[in-house]
C-alpha cells in the first residue's frame, strides 16, 4: 500500500475523530440494527432528543448517516455498509 497524500492523511485523522465520541459510537451502533428516528435513538441511548439531533447532524456531515424524511418525521440509519464494518472490525479488535 502507497503513503496516502497529505489531503487523505487529515481526511482519514478526521474521519476517525468522530469514532473518538463514546455517544456517537451509541447512535451509530442503535442505527446498525435498522432505521430510527430521532425520538426512538434518544430513548435508546438514554439522552435528549436535542442531544441526539446534535450528534446526528455531526454524524451526518462526516457522511456515516443518512436521512430520509417520511411526513414530518426524519428517519436516519447508517450511510453505508463501511460504517457498520469499521464498527465491527473495532469491537474485534479491542474484543481480541
Amino acid at each position: 500500500m502507497k503513503m496516502p497524500s497529505e489531503e487523505e492523511i487529515y481526511d482519514l485523522s478526521d474521519f476517525f475523530k468522530i469514532f473518538g465520541d463514546s455517544t456517537r459510537i451509541k447512535i451509530l451502533s442503535v442505527l446498525r440494527q435498522g432505521e430510527s428516528g430521532v425520538q426512538s435513538l434518544a430513548d435508546k441511548v438514554e439522552m435528549s432528543q436535542s442531544a441526539v439531533s446534535h450528534q446526528l447532524n455531526t454524524l451526518r456531515l462526516a457522511n456515516l448517516v443518512k436521512k430520509r424524511r417520511e411526513g414530518k418525521t426524519i428517519f436516519y440509519s447508517l450511510a453505508d455498509d463501511h460504517i457498520a464494518t469499521i464498527l465491527d472490525m473495532g469491537l474485534e479488535h479491542i474484543n481480541e
